[in-house]
């Protein structure tokens, strides 16, 4: 499979991120060590988790999906084949959030733990800290990446304004800058990310890693009606937003190009995130064996120029 340049940072990544928030949560270990036998065979090689996943389904604290991603790969031997990408920053309880130095240097050392590996190869700011000043946290990761703990650093979650003044601050100071944004971006939310982020992405050269490409599963075609939304934990929590008339309006296209293609709407509206050119790989997850061969269909998908303006006039 092809890979990617991942902004100035040296890993290469497969055009397609599996997003390991579902580890821990919607899916138990057995099943996740099913799904990451196929992805790892499949050939893809970036797979994207944070320290809180999943700490929002009761009983979990935080740090199952790394726990388990750490497991498999102690078993199966392949971590030098993978691209791990992590997270940390969002509230773990007990005051225990934010991007200053004391607790960044906490988080990497459980998540390196948890992960069961010496370095982490994409650290990111999973949310922005307005309280603590960004040259404290720049210098931290100086030191992690000085120390091997960690590779690269991205940013999630980040105003233009904020990631701006955050490549200042590295370029003035001689600190590691971001290498990658993580935004919300698919056919549904397209504006966040387009209106500014997208060219001060491409301006700086900044890999960018969307999630929700798949609109929490509302663009694979499966909620329709109100009456799907029981299909899914995540069913009520966001899609139910998006049963309105654009949204059928982007359905409907995806279900036309999908025919054309003889594919599907998921594998379609994974196509279009991957055709954007400011886009190095987009996240989406999977349950199933079959929802992830999906997945890497998607990456095998070209969208023709005409296929491309059906779905961003529908979208628009």
């Amino acid at each position: 499979m092809n890979t990617r340049k991942l902004g100035n940072s040296s890993p290469q990544v497969t055009p397609l991120c599996f997003g390991g928030n579902v580890f821990g949560w919607t899916i138990d270990e057995k099943n996740s060590f099913e799904l990451l036998d196929a992805l790892a065979d499949s050939g893809l090689n970036f797979i994207d988790t944070a320290d809180v996943y999943s700490r929002w389904k009761p009983g979990n604290h935080g740090g199952e999906s790394e726990t388990i991603i750490g497991k498999w790969m102690k078993k199966s031997g392949k971590r030098d084949r993978l691209v791990i990408a992590t997270k940390v920053g969002m509230d773990m309880g007990g005051g225990r959030k934010g991007l200053s130095k004391a607790h960044i240097l906490e988080s990497v050392d459980n998540s390196l733990q948890r992960l069961q590996t010496d370095y982490i190869d994409l650290y990111q700011s999973h949310a922005d800290d307005p309280v603590t000043p960004q040259e404290e946290t720049l210098n931290t990761y100086a030191e992690l990446i000085k120390s091997g703990k960690v590779r690269a650093i991205g940013a999630s979650n980040f105003s233009a304004e904020r990631l701006r003044q955050a490549l200042e601050i590295s370029e003035k100071h001689g600190l590691p800058r971001y290498e990658s944004l993580q935004p919300e971006y698919n056919l549904y939310n397209r504006a966040g990310f387009e209106n500014e982020l997208e060219s001060l992405c491409q301006e700086n050269g900044i890999g960018v890693i969307s999630y929700y490409s798949l609109a929490s599963g509302f663009l694979s075609g499966k909620y329709r009606s109100a009456q799907d939304l029981s299909k899914s934990p995540r069913g009520n929590i966001k899609v139910k937003s998006y049963l309105n008339e654009r949204g059928s309006r982007i359905l409907d296209a995806l279900d036309r190009v999908a025919e054309e293609k003889n594919s599907t709407p998921a594998r379609v509206a994974i196509a279009w995130v991957m055709a954007r050119p400011s886009i190095t790989a987009p996240i989406a997850s999977a349950t199933t064996i079959d929802q992830l061969k999906d997945l890497i269909a998607a990456t095998k998908l070209t969208l023709d120029a005409p296929s491309m303006e059906v779905l961003n006039r529908a979208s628009a």
